[in-house]
């Protein structure tokens, strides 16, 4: 009872323990998700004007996209592409909502007729639009509660189709929107007259100048507060977003020396006969080998990892490394093991025979429904073609030309030859095509299936025989073996466990590893020669990887890496050390351009010329848009500041991009006004008016207000 009336006296103590304890939990929650504490939500890839785009939806779109691509695009590919595309669709959409912008229903009935009346579902007895036989269709369909009906050769739902309607409504809109715009785009007379000067009126110039080279770099000395300070001037060149700078070594899960020998010796071993104890009958059994197999095709296909070849093949067409030595060789003889490519292989000349290099044939063809090429006009079931061909045959064989009957043969290419094909055995023709062709003697006709249809094919010619083989080949994919694996995943944990105490370059230069660098931004995924590796990035950005941080990774089809994060840079402007790359020259310029200007003594070009040991120089025919000055290059600067001068003017020093220069205009040449600008108007117009798309949502997407969270959400 006293221990009860003490917990009793205690119980505000323990309310408040457990209530700090509750509190500490929760908040340090929140510190863990940062989102938490931001109202970021992972269900939000962004936030654009206010909008969201839901992941959920996000994700399903990104599926779709990459359905359609058929696997081309990558992942993080198709989700750039989504984001971009929702992106636009929000920016654009916000635009419109300000401006009023929408389809009323009459448009929408307008647009609709725009974009089906060629469809027969919607067109009355006069082949003319029926919007009556829209109205009724659309009603179907939203009875139909979810199920499809045909549209030419879709199939649609009411969900598809009110889908289908807003895209032509968006697309509706969007048009009305950049119209509005292009329609209050134009050019004056006064802008057309300079447009035409810019190309016509041009400058006589004398000049000097006085290169940068002539002060050596060691003579200019610039702090790192000066690359700061020119950082801060220059924002928009030297900002950066974010970045991590990571080192990486590589652990290739390769097939070792004894890996391959024993390929080898395992295909060698093929060769002879082995015995093999049968659980089923209880016996031995003699398996027959390379040497005395009666079945070459099936031996092959049991034993290689490429499956048999039943073709006569020319030189051209063997491995590269093998084709000189297997044409050397007679029936039943080896060549091998020999590497190609992936495999190790061992081939056996099978038969030899002597094969033309070219053909000429003329054929017949009988197509059928669901061959390739087959048009809608094409309506014979691959039986009935058959019988086609067959009936054809036998009207040849009968005694009826062949070229009587061409008008038979869907190839009206080959028609218009006399149905006439001449190819080499390299030629792409449908396999059986080719086979018969090379196979058979001239005078030969018989009727062949292929993948287009039935032919009827002749030989007519064969030219240039040569020896051809055929080959059989067992092949072994070159991989390491299971003890390699492991050797590789050993090796590749002992560099993780010394990484801790040691230093990562030392310790690769130890083991003869390459270390190799890269820089990532928070959406990038790729690591050059490995592909998409966006689990390497993520980790990079985690919030809770530090500088100093490493870590392996499991790398498809190639092995492991073992990764380390040099530097962390958050978004904003470079470190000094990266600007100086570029900042450093300019701001040398500026010091140079300084001191090249306080020695500068003389009025004319000739006098600062020999002030300063230059050599005047001239450019003739100078043109407002033609930046380059002869003898000099690209100054845009100088030639500018020339076409401010009078006749006869000499200009101050001016700071151009290889030199101080002085100049004086000798002549101006005066452009011969014109009657009429309207040519030059209505060009300007057409080139303002097609950037219009590009630059209205370039500009309307910067002034926006976009919380990007790819990288914290599905990336």
């Amino acid at each position: 009872m006293a221990v009860l009336n003490k917990i009793r006296q205690r119980s505000l103590v323990l309310i408040l323990v457990i209530a700090l304890a509750l509190f500490s939990f929760v908040i340090g929650d929140l510190f863990k998700n940062s989102d938490a504490l931001t109202g970021a939500s992972q269900d939000v890839i962004a936030t654009v004007n206010g909008t969201d785009i839901n992941r959920i939806d996000f994700q399903q779109k990104v599926k779709n996209y990459q359905d359609r691509s058929g696997g081309a695009q990558t992942s993080t590919q198709s989700m750039n592409a989504i984001y971009n595309q929702e992106v636009r669709k929000i920016v654009l959409q916000s635009e419109f909502e300000e401006l009023g912008l929408s389809v009323e229903k009459d448009e929408m009935r307008d647009l609709l007729k725009t974009s089906f009346s060629s469809y027969p579902e919607f067109q009355d007895a006069n082949g003319n639009f029926d919007v009556n036989r829209l109205n009724a269709f659309i009603a179907n369909l939203k009875d139909l509660n979810g199920d499809t009906a045909p549209l030419g050769n879709f199939l649609v739902n009411y969900e598809s189709w009110t889908s289908n309607e807003q895209t032509i409504a968006a697309n509706a809109i969007q048009q009305t929107y950049y119209n509005l715009v292009k329609a209050g785009i134009g050019t004056t007379i006064s802008e057309a007259e300079q447009d035409y000067l810019g190309d016509s009126k041009t400058v006589d110039i004398s000049y000097v100048q006085v290169p940068y080279t002539t002060i050596s770099d060691s003579l200019v000395a610039v702090s790192k507060s000066e690359i700061t300070a020119y950082m801060k001037n220059h924002e928009d060149t030297y900002k950066t977003d974010a970045t991590r700078e990571v080192v990486y070594v590589e652990f290739k899960e390769e097939a070792s020396k004894a890996d391959e020998d024993k390929i080898q010796a395992d295909l060698l071993a093929l060769k002879a006969d082995r015995t093999e104890y049968n659980d089923s009958s209880k016996n031995t059994e003699t398996i027959s080998g390379f040497d005395s197999t009666t079945d070459i095709e099936e031996f092959v296909n049991s034993n290689s990892a490429i499956k048999y070849n039943d073709a006569f093949l020319r030189a051209a067409q063997l491995p590269a490394v093998a084709k000189d030595t297997l044409m050397k060789l007679g029936v039943d003889s080896y060549y091998g093991p020999y590497k190609d490519g992936g495999f190790y292989k061992l081939s056996k000349i099978v038969a030899t025979k002597q094969l033309p290099d070219s053909v000429k044939v003329r054929h017949i063809l009988v197509p059928y429904v669901g061959g390739q090429r087959a048009d809608a006009s094409v309506t014979k079931t691959p039986e009935e073609a058959k019988a086609t061909a067959d009936s054809i045959f036998a009207q040849i064989k009968g005694g009826t030309k062949f070229l009587d009957l061409l008008d038979l043969s869907s190839d009206k290419v080959s028609n218009e030859q006399d149905g006439e094909i001449e190819f080499d055995y390299l030629a792409g023709m449908a396999p059986e095509f080719k086979a018969y062709a090379f196979d058979n003697k001239e005078g030969d006709i018989d009727v062949v299936q292929t993948s287009f249809g039935y032919h009827i094919i002749e030989v007519l010619e064969q030219k240039s025989f040569n020896k051809a083989i055929k080959v059989a080949t067992v092949a072994t994919k070159i991989e390491p073996s299971d003890q390699t694996l492991q050797d590789v995943f050993n090796v590749m944990s002992k560099f993780e466990i010394a990484a801790k105490d040691g230093d990562f370059n030392a310790l690769a230069k130890e083991r003869e590893l390459t270390v190799k660098p890269i820089t990532f931004k928070a959406l990038d995924e790729n690591i050059p020669g490995l592909g998409s590796q966006r689990e390497v990035v993520r980790w990079a950005f985690n919030d809770d990887t530090e500088a100093g941080d490493y870590k392996n990774f499991a790398i498809s089809n190639f092995g492991f890496i073992v990764a380390k994060v040099v530097e962390v840079r958050e978004k904003g402007l470079m470190s000094t050390e990266d600007a100086s790359i570029t900042a450093l020259p300019e701001i040398r310029k500026e010091k140079k351009a300084k001191l090249i200007r306080e020695k500068i003594t003389g009025t004319t070009v000739a006098d600062i010329a020999k002030n300063q040991g230059q050599s005047p120089r001239t450019a003739a025919a100078l043109t407002i848009k033609n930046t380059t000055l002869s003898g000099a290059g690209v100054e845009p600067k100088v030639v500018g500041a020339a076409f401010g001068l009078a006749e006869g003017a000499t200009s101050k020093p001016i700071d151009g991009e290889k030199g101080v220069y002085v100049v004086q205009v000798t002549k101006i040449n005066e452009a011969t006004k014109l009657d009429n600008y309207g040519a030059i108007v209505n060009r300007l117009n057409a080139e303002r008016r097609n950037t219009v798309q590009t630059k209205v949502f370039t500009a309307l997407e910067k002034a926006a207000e976009i919380e990007d969270n790819r990288a914290k959400t599905v990336y």
